[in-house]
């Protein structure tokens, strides 16, 4: 019989992602309580003996402890969802698992699919599912191997947290045109707004992935699927023009070897 009052665990090394699960968790099933919030596997095993929810939402890719060795530990307390950033490819091996999985970021209409089938599943002791778990974890393992590279690279970052007056703002790394170092901030360009962070652009350097972001120059790190066109102006210079955005974007000489076919 589902406990009167569902609680929940949230496990993610993102605190953005917490906050954003939570968020729509409270949308999506008001009743659901959260008891505790982890940043990682081993932590998230230490809160679960100690507050013993119905229900563990694991990031898969945490560090230290992920979210499947967590998961083996915790199967028999508590009903597992699973938090992937993984390709389709990923989400179709889970899916042959009886454990729910979310794709991240998570929206709100497949949150109220997998609060459906909880809701359903809390009627069941958490050792139904049992069983599935060494499956699920076979393709964890799977995945991460595919092709000898999804194992060893790094988990860059995927938001970005914008203070707008008494606000904070979301912003998915997805829509960043660019970033831009201005005085003390740093300024984050999307297609449609523009925000100011304290992170300077050396450390978004080391935290974003350099297959996306590139340094056109010492002041600015660019989206590289949003380059529209690199052209020369008057004096020489290479300009850049961007998708979605009027403003160009000067590349300094010494990054302009991205660029060698101009």
């Amino acid at each position: 019989m589902a406990h009167p009052q569902p609680t929940a665990l949230i496990a993610d090394d993102e605190a953005p992602m917490r906050d954003q699960l939570r968020a729509r968790l409270h949308e999506a099933w008001p009743e659901l309580r959260i008891v505790a919030e982890a940043a990682n596997g081993a932590e998230a095993v230490a809160l679960a003996l100690e507050h013993k929810p119905d229900i563990a939402f694991l990031d898969i890719r945490m560090p230290g402890m992920g979210g499947i060795d967590a998961a083996r530990q915790m199967y028999e307390h508590c009903h597992i969802v699973f938090a992937t950033a993984y390709d389709q490819y990923a989400v179709e091996a889970f899916e042959q698992g009886a454990i729910d999985y979310l794709l991240k970021p998570v929206t709100l209409a497949r949150l109220e699919t997998t609060v459906a089938r909880l809701r359903r599943r809390l009627e069941h002791t958490p050792q139904d599912i049992g069983a599935q778990l060494a499956r699920l974890a076979q393709l964890g393992d799977q995945l991460l191997v595919r092709n000898g590279t999804t194992a060893a690279k790094p988990a860059y970052m995927r938001w970005i947290q914008a203070q707008s007056g008494n606000s904070l703002r979301m912003v998915s790394t997805r829509e960043v045109l660019f970033f831009q170092s201005d005085d003390k901030y740093t300024r984050v360009q999307t297609a449609t707004a523009q925000h100011l962070i304290r992170k300077t652009l050396k450390e978004l350097e080391e935290e974003l992935d350099p297959d996306e972001f590139w340094r056109i120059h010492r002041s600015t790190l660019v989206r590289v699927d949003a380059i529209a066109e690199v052209r020369r102006d008057l004096r020489g210079r290479q300009m850049l023009s961007l998708r979605g955005y009027p403003e160009e974007l000067e590349v300094s000489r010494n990054h302009g070897a991205l660029f060698q076919q101009m």
